[in-house]
């Protein structure tokens, strides 16, 4: 396995076009060896816009599927009726017959050697689940649960879904969540992750207010101008998201 010195991770872009173009201008992401995706790329205003900018940037990107990417696939193919966001179903009618090959074929987890870090893990959710929820404040019996399996060369373990960065230790390995990109809980801005051989958590800011205008005059989702005032405003607290999450996690039994 090659060992590579420098990746971008890039999660819960959730098809915000406008967030994920600011975040790929940054000068470290252009100079990354790797953008990872981890999961949950396309479930919002514009999917197949997304699709398609980060299908141009070819073998430098590194895919993993979100359960959102699954959930809209899996619409599409009337295997289910309802979606838990009221945009997803939309979002999966504005997917093109190529796009579905490329979600259909996304695996649910990636393996990467990157320098100063060791063998590194990129995942949706956990290495087991793409919904399964962990937390900063997770009791370390639930790290031990979710990531118990893995092989023990892996020393780094990077995973989203939550929508909330941090980074912290569990039984030895280190586990990275780099925020939302699109959908960001807490405060607003894009957020990402630089890793190599440390651990930036990263934040660009971008001009929301022109970004939810763009959406607002470029999507024609029914309900779009509430929807992208109330994500890329990051509405939700990061309190207030801890506070759905914490019971999902297994803290209660």
């Amino acid at each position: 396995m090659t060992t590579l010195n420098r990746v971008a991770v890039l999660s819960d872009i959730h098809g915000v076009l406008p967030a994920l173009e600011a975040v790929l201008a940054e000068p470290e992401v252009r100079a990354a060896d790797r953008i990872v995706l981890t999961g949950d790329i396309t479930a919002g205003p514009q999917p197949a816009q997304v699709l398609d900018l980060l299908s141009g940037l070819g073998e430098r990107v590194v895919w993993v599927s979100g359960n959102a990417d699954r959930e809209l696939l899996e619409h599409r193919r009337g295997e289910r009726d309802t979606l838990p966001d009221p945009i997803s179903p939309w979002a999966s009618e504005q997917l093109r017959p190529d796009h579905l090959a490329l979600l259909s074929a996304l695996p649910p987890s990636r393996r990467l050697s990157l320098h100063g870090l060791g063998d590194v893990l990129f995942c949706h959710a956990t290495p087991r689940d793409d919904e399964e929820i962990v937390l900063v404040d997770s009791r370390l019996e639930r790290w031990q649960e979710v990531l118990g399996d893995l092989d023990p060369a892996v020393r780094t373990v990077v995973c989203g879904h939550t929508h909330m960065p941090f980074v912290r230790l569990a039984h030895g390995r280190m586990v990275i969540n780099p925020g939302s990109v699109g959908m960001p809980y807490g405060r607003a801005g894009a957020h990402w992750a630089l890793l190599g051989p440390g651990v930036e958590l990263r934040t660009t800011e971008y001009d929301v207010e022109a970004a939810v205008a763009r959406l607002t005059r470029e999507c024609d989702y029914p309900g779009i101008a509430e929807w992208a005032g109330h994500y890329l405003r990051a509405r939700d607290s990061d309190a207030e998201a801890l506070a759905v999450f914490g019971p999902l996690d297994g803290r209660g039994r």
